[in-house]
């Protein structure tokens, strides 16, 4: 059967390796590993998202949802040293990785990496990053996305990245419809980055 990287606790050797990635004009190795969206490095997906968006000034509160091996939420946490990072996946191999990360720039004391079940009820968010997971299923996706866009502060916003042919235009639609304001704000190698507010 083949594991999907939103696998809970992966089966397949762990088999660690350092990638180099350039975020916002810095430069850092990380470190990933089997068995975890995008191994060998920064996917085009969040590329786009990251090139396309300027680091979030002024937010407290950021989710990286779906944070994979942590490139998004190690670079806010960065860049933005008074923000708090939740770093949230299904993945502990990919858990595991964002601490390894974080701890590695420095930047763990404003990094939580936890579960959907670990994730305290009364956080909320003035800022939501995502690369989210498509490949669950459209229904299962949007049960995802309502629950976290509830979680945003009244003036806060959502960023998501979504490849055109794997339905970016019909989430679009879709969001307005549950009464969101969303708008395209970037387009590149197939992707479009979709800004989320509160109607």
């Amino acid at each position: 059967m083949t594991e999907h990287y939103f696998t809970s606790c992966p089966g397949s050797t762990e088999h660690r390796q350092r990638v180099a990635v350039s975020i916002w004009g810095r430069d850092y190795t990380f470190v990933t590993a089997r068995g975890v969206f995008s191994a060998g490095g920064l996917d085009k997906a969040t590329e786009v998202l990251l090139k396309a968006s300027e680091p979030p000034t002024g937010a407290g509160t950021v989710l990286d949802l779906g944070c994979g091996w942590g490139p998004i939420t190690c670079a806010i946490a960065d860049v933005c040293q008074e923000t708090m990072v939740y770093a949230v996946d299904t993945n502990q191999r990919a858990l595991d990785l964002v601490r390894t990360n974080a701890s590695a720039i420095g930047v763990s004391d404003r990094v939580r990496a936890v579960t959907p079940e670990q994730m305290p009820g009364d956080v909320r968010f003035d800022q939501i990053w995502s690369n989210p997971p498509i490949r669950i299923g459209k229904a299962a996706l949007h049960q995802l996305l309502s629950g976290w866009l509830g979680r945003l502060t009244g003036d806060g916003s959502a960023r998501l990245v979504v490849g055109k042919n794997l339905g970016s235009d019909s989430l679009q639609r879709w969001l307005i419809d549950q009464g969101w304001r969303c708008e395209r704000v970037a387009s590149a190698k197939g992707f479009r980055v979709l800004l989320v507010r509160r109607a």
